[in-house]
C-alpha cells in the first residue's frame, strides 16, 4: 500500500490492487561512512565510495538554478534545477541520470538562515516538488521553519521529472472498472496472478535498465549528492511515510552527515518487515481506522443519514459494494474503484467529511456524485501518467529493496487468513504487491537500520492509530536510533502529523528544527481537532 497522499481518481493496479497516490564547499564532501555492516558487505563499500565520488562532483558543479519550466506549475520565486547522479553507485563514472530539484530561499534574514531543509513526502513514488509551495501559500504551520531554511524539494530517481519509469500505458492503467479485488474463486485468483505477472513483465520491458537500481539505499545516496550540490555540509531532512524509511536508511549509511532529521508517520525499518510483512500489517491497521471513520459517521448521522451505529454504516457500505459489483456505477465504478476512493478516509482525517458527503448523496439517490469522485478521468492524460509513474516507482522500489515470497501458496495463505477479520483492504493490497513475486530484477537485502557514529538526535512523530504506517514502526525506529525522541499523538490516526495543526506538536517540531533541542523524554500529545461534519 502506498504511503503518500492519494490523489482523486487514482487507478488500481492491474485489475484490482488499490492504488493510493497519494517527498558546496570542499568540507561538505567528507567521505560517507562506508558502513559495510549496514548492508551487504563488499558491494556496499563500492557504493559508499561511488557516493563520495558523486558528492564531490556535485559539490563542484553546484546547481544551475533557473525559473521553473511552465509545465511544472511552480511559480516564481520558486526555482528549479537538476543534480546529476550515477544510475549505479558501484560504477560512479558509468551511466548518469538527472534528478529534478526545486527550492525557495528562507524568508528570514541572512543571520537567521540555517541552510536547506530537504523533504520527501513518501510513496515510494511521491514527488517532493510541491514542498516550496508551503512557503508561497503562506502555510502557517511551516512559517517559523521557513524563516530559517530554504525549502528544497526533489523528485526521487524514477519519479516525475527524474528519469521517470513506467510499467504500462497510463491510459490502460486507469481504465475502469477493474475486477473486484476480493476473489470469489480460484479462477479469480488465477486471473489476478496473471495480471500481476504481466505487470512485472511490463516494468522490465519499459524500464528494465532502471529496475536493479530503483532502491531505497540508492535514493539515500542520491539525497547525499543533492546535499553536496546544495553546498550543505550536513543534511536537514523532513520525511513523511516512506520518507521516514528513506531517512532511516540515510541516517544509517551517512550518520555523520545528518544535522537535523524529522520523521513523521514511520515505516517499520526492521528487515523482517521490509516489505512483505509491512503490507500485511497495514491491512490490520486499515481495518481499525476504517472503523474509526465509521464511528464518526454514525456519530454525525444527523448530517449524513448513514446510520447511528458502526454496524449500520458498514451494512450500507457492503450494500454499495455489492451493487457496484453486480453492475458498476455509471458503467465504470466497481468495488476496486470504490476502495480506491473510500480508502482516503482511513488515510487522512481531512477526507472524513468529503468521503461521507459523497456516500450520503449516493444513499439519498445521487449516484453521479460518487461516479464523479471515484471514476478515472480519461481526459486527464497528465494526471494519469503521473498515477501510472507513481505506481511503477512504488512497485520497483518495494520489489527491488527486499526478498519477497515467490510461492503463491504463501500469499494465498496469509491474505486469506487476514481477509477474514480485515476485509476492507487485504486483497486489494495483495494484488498491488503481487508483481514482487515474479520480479525480474535481483532483489536485495534491506539495510540494517541502526545508530552510527555522529548521528544526532532524531525527532520521530507518529499518530497512534495510523493505518498506512502502524504505530509499532515508530517504536522500532526509536529503539534503533539512539538519542531519538518520540512524540505520540494519542488517539489520533491521520497519516502525516507534522502538517496538521496541533499546539502540542507544532512548537516542538519548530523548536527542534530551529535549535536542535529535543525534549528530555518522549512526549504524548492529545489529538488534533476531530473533523467537523
Amino acid at each position: 500500500m502506498r504511503g503518500s497522499r492519494p490523489k482523486r481518481r487514482v487507478a488500481a493496479l492491474g485489475s484490482a490492487g488499490a492504488l493510493v497516490t497519494a517527498t558546496l564547499i570542499a568540507g561538505a564532501v567528507a567521505a560517507p561512512t562506508a558502513n559495510a555492516s549496514a548492508g551487504s558487505g563488499h558491494g556496499q563499500d563500492r557504493e559508499a565510495r561511488g557516493a563520495a565520488i558523486a558528492a564531490a562532483r556535485a559539490a563542484k558543479a553546484g546547481i544551475d538554478w533557473q525559473d521553473c519550466p511552465a509545465d511544472w506549475n511552480l511559480a516564481k520565486p520558486i526555482q528549479c534545477g537538476y543534480v546529476t547522479v550515477p544510475l549505479d553507485y558501484a560504477k560512479p563514472y558509468g551511466k548518469q541520470i538527472k534528478l529534478a530539484v526545486d527550492r525557495i530561499g528562507n524568508t528570514g534574514t541572512k543571520a537567521e538562515r540555517q541552510g536547506a531543509l530537504l523533504y520527501n513526502p513518501g510513496g515510494p513514488g511521491g514527488s517532493g516538488l510541491r514542498f516550496p509551495a508551503r512557503v508561497t501559500s503562506k502555510n502557517p504551520v511551516w512559517a517559523n521553519a521557513a524563516k530559517a531554511y530554504d525549502f528544497v524539494g526533489f523528485d526521487p530517481r524514477g519519479v516525475g521529472k527524474s528519469a521517470p519509469i513506467s510499467c504500462v500505458d497510463p491510459q490502460e492503467f486507469v481504465k475502469a472498472p477493474k475486477a473486484d479485488p476480493v476473489p470469489d474463486s480460484e479462477a479469480d485468483k488465477r486471473a489476478q496472478r496473471k495480471l500481476a505477472r504481466a505487470y512485472a513483465e511490463g516494468c522490465q520491458e519499459r524500464s528494465g535498465a532502471m529496475l536493479p537500481h530503483m532502491t531505497t539505499p540508492n535514493t539515500a545516496r542520491d539525497l547525499d549528492v543533492i546535499r553536496a550540490a546544495l553546498g550543505e555540509k550536513k543534511l536537514n531532512f523532513l520525511g513523511v511515510s516512506y520518507g521516514t524509511y528513506l531517512g532511516a536508511v540515510y541516517g544509517t549509511l551517512f550518520p555523520g552527515h545528518v544535522r537535523r532529521m524529522v520523521v513523521d508517520s514511520v515505516v517499520n525499518p526492521s528487515r523482517d518487515k521490509i516489505w512483505y510483512q509491512a503490507n500485511l500489517d497495514q491491512d490490520v491497521a486499515f481495518e481499525g481506522r476504517w472503523k474509526d471513520w465509521q464511528d464518526w459517521v454514525a456519530k454525525n448521522d444527523a448530517t449524513y443519514h448513514l446510520g447511528t451505529t458502526r454496524a449500520e454504516v458498514q451494512a450500507k457500505w457492503l450494500k454499495l459494494r455489492a451493487t457496484a459489483k453486480k453492475s458498476p456505477l455509471g458503467g465504470v465504478v466497481g468495488p476496486a474503484e470504490l476502495i480506491s476512493f473510500f480508502q482516503s478516509a482511513p488515510y487522512y482525517d481531512s477526507a472524513w467529511a468529503p468521503t461521507a458527503a459523497v456516500f450520503s448523496k449516493y444513499v439519498a439517490g445521487d449516484t453521479q456524485a460518487l461516479v464523479d469522485a471515484a471514476a478515472p478521468d480519461l481526459s486527464d492524460t497528465a494526471g494519469n501518467a503521473s498515477s501510472e509513474n507513481g505506481n511503477a516507482v512504488y512497485t520497483a522500489v518495494e520489489c527491488t529493496d527486499a526478498k519477497w515470497p515467490t510461492n503463491w501458496r504463501t500469499w494465498d495463505r496469509d491474505n486469506t487468513r487476514l481477509h477474514k477479520d480485515h476485509p476492507f483492504m487485504t486483497w486489494a493490497n495483495a494484488w498491488m504487491n503481487l508483481p514482487c513475486a515474479t520480479w525480474p530484477a535481483k532483489q536485495q537485502t534491506p539495510v540494517n537500520v541502526k545508530t552510527g557514529k555522529g548521528l544526532p538526535g532524531v525527532l520521530i512523530v507518529q499518530s497512534e492509530r495510523d493505518a498506512a504506517t502502524p504505530y509499532e514502526g515508530a517504536v522500532e525506529l526509536h529503539k534503533r536510533f539512539k538519542g531519538s525522541r518520540l512524540i505520540t499523538e494519542k488517539g489520533a490516526g491521520s497519516h502525516g502529523v507534522t502538517g496538521l495543526v496541533n499546539p502540542c506538536i507544532n512548537p516542538r517540531v519548530d523548536s527542534y528544527l530551529l535549535t536542535g533541542k529535543l525534549d528530555g523524554a518522549d512526549v504524548t500529545c492529545t489529538p488534533h481537532a476531530t473533523p467537523k461534519p
